[in-house]
């Protein structure tokens, strides 16, 4: 059970998470038409500036207007200009009526929950601290780092007890973490930009366990493609921000992790080939593994995704 984690643990270890937030990124919007629309912010350009999401998308032009609905369907004073189209089939858009559109989220905005989750009323008031990991600071996400949601206050000072060291990361999830791999060259697969920031304390601990020979535990692919996306870059992990298109998959040399706690992924996507690579670093075995450890938990009807059960890859 994760609950017996702590007892797994040693004193020689480092845990590194990931303290991002998930923000209430989806909202409701009506077109000059009268045409409903739901959006998703996914990616800030600037203050009051996005890439985003639209559905439906199709018939939404360079200039068009969005009305965005408060959460009991009423217009509001924030409108969003769709200012261009990608080739990806995303909206840049810039918000008008307000100057701080992540703040007025809140209002506006509801928790972007993975579509397979699927509830006739919408979003539930639980789920904003449900889809939140207990050590959640930074804002930014329009998805949990799932893997940390199985920590509890409780969990975490015991893990403290046993002298397990904790450091904190960010990387806010966007859209590179879940689109599906869809070409056949691996290589050829594009990931989505994610801003990532290691802070200063965070990064002397990660660099002390690494000089003294503890084992550094990431909790989650977004922790691990934190560190080894700095460690790519600048041969060490170092005190640092920015944006990463880190697509690990077989074979893949990991510079700084040696554990990963992970949960169960979904077929064709990227984070699956990244557990596969870490299953045996550097060769291409790791696949054969992680399919074998997926079948036991299928026979033993573990859950998957992001409310499921957690794998730990030693």
């Amino acid at each position: 059970m994760f609950a017996d984690l702590p007892k797994l643990l040693s004193r020689e270890k480092l845990l590194v998470v990931n303290n991002t937030k998930v923000i209430p990124a989806r909202m409701h919007a009506v077109k000059a038409s009268g045409g409903a629309i739901e959006i998703l912010l996914f990616e800030e350009v600037r203050r009051n500036e996005w890439w985003v999401m639209l559905k439906p998308g199709k018939r939404v032009r360079k200039g068009t207007m969005l009305h965005v609905l408060d959460h009991f369907g009423s217009k509001t004073s924030v409108v969003l200009e769709v200012l261009e189209k990608s080739e990806e089939g995303h909206y840049r858009v810039s918000s008008h009526g307000t100057g701080d559109l992540l703040g007025e989220l809140g209002r506006i905005g509801e928790v972007p929950l993975p579509p397979y989750i699927r509830r006739d009323e919408g979003t539930r008031p639980e789920d904003d601290e449900r889809y939140q990991t207990v050590f959640a600071q930074a804002a930014g996400s329009v998805a949990a780092p799932t893997a940390g949601l199985h920590f509890t206050p409780e969990i975490l000072e015991q893990l403290r007890k046993n002298g397990v060291e904790i450091a904190e990361v960010t990387l806010h999830v966007g859209l590179g973490t879940f689109s599906p791999v869809k070409v056949e060259s691996l290589a050829e697969h594009k990931m989505h930009e994610e801003r990532y920031e290691i802070g200063v304390e965070a990064a002397k601990k990660i660099a002390e366990a690494k000089r003294s020979g503890r084992r550094v535990i990431a909790v989650g692919t977004t922790s691990l493609r934190v560190l080894e996306s700095v460690a790519a870059k600048h041969g060490e992990v170092i005190a640092t921000s920015g944006k990463t298109r880190l697509f690990v998959y077989p074979p893949y040399d990991f510079k700084v992790v040696d554990a990963l706690l992970t949960n169960f992924h979904l077929p064709e996507s990227t984070l699956l080939m990244l557990v596969s690579a870490f299953a045996a670093p550097g060769k291409t075995e790791g696949r054969d593994l992680i399919m074998k450890a997926y079948a036991e938990a299928i026979r033993e009807r573990y859950r998957f995704f992001s409310y499921g059960d957690a794998m730990f890859i030693v």
